[in-house]
């Protein structure tokens, strides 16, 4: 089947993929685009996983207000280059990330920063409800992996699904941006505020 110029031009346009890459995708996927579009995305998350090591200091602060003052929040997501930094794709990403921090309210960024006593009290938490609910041993301690992993999807921005996409997680959208940019991309850090909410001393 021969490829269409307008065929590799609409999968360029949904990928940011080259004009080659477009075309081997849609001679792989014998000119069905949704097929050659689902190869590209695979493709980009291997080459994202590669980049994954390489210096990302340049960037956004993100300041993003929500609910007429009532939640703000700020996150720097870094990249490369200047060039990166001012385009519309990645100013689009980091707003997306703080929209994502304003709903979804994470207080992690990934797994490994949850202090161990926050972790021991939501085992805690979870062998006693089990434990209540009369669960035999083995069932108990199912549960209770099952709660903590609960727990870290909820908490951890990384691990968190994507509000405008319940299908992927803030992780595999980063990697898709990732592979879309084509530089490392890295949400280095982000605070959210609330009105009202308790002050931790």
């Amino acid at each position: 089947m021969a490829i269409t110029t307008q065929q590799i031009k609409e999968l360029r346009e949904a990928t940011g993929a080259g004009v080659l890459d477009c075309r081997k995708a849609l001679e792989q996927a014998g000119g069905d685009s949704n097929k050659a579009l689902e190869f590209l995305r695979e493709k980009g998350l291997v080459t994202a996983a590669k980049r994954a090591d390489r210096e990302a200091s340049e960037g956004v602060v993100e300041l993003y207000s929500h609910g007429k003052g009532r939640v703000g929040v700020m996150v720097e997501v870094n990249c490369e280059t200047d060039f990166v930094a001012r385009s519309d794709i990645f100013r689009t990403f980091a707003h997306e990330v703080a929209l994502q921090i304003a709903a979804s309210a994470p207080r992690y960024m990934r797994p490994d920063e949850i202090p161990a006593e926050v972790l021991d009290l939501q085992r805690e938490i979870a062998t006693t409800r089990a434990r209540e609910e009369g669960k035999p041993q083995d069932v108990t301690n199912k549960i209770v992996e099952g709660m903590l992993e609960k727990f870290k999807d909820e908490t951890c921005l990384l691990r968190q699904v994507y509000i405008r996409d319940e299908s992927i997680t803030i992780e595999k959208l980063l990697l898709q941006n990732i592979a879309s940019i084509g530089e490392n991309v890295v949400i280095r850090r982000f605070a959210r505020w609330e009105l009202g909410e308790a002050l931790e001393h």
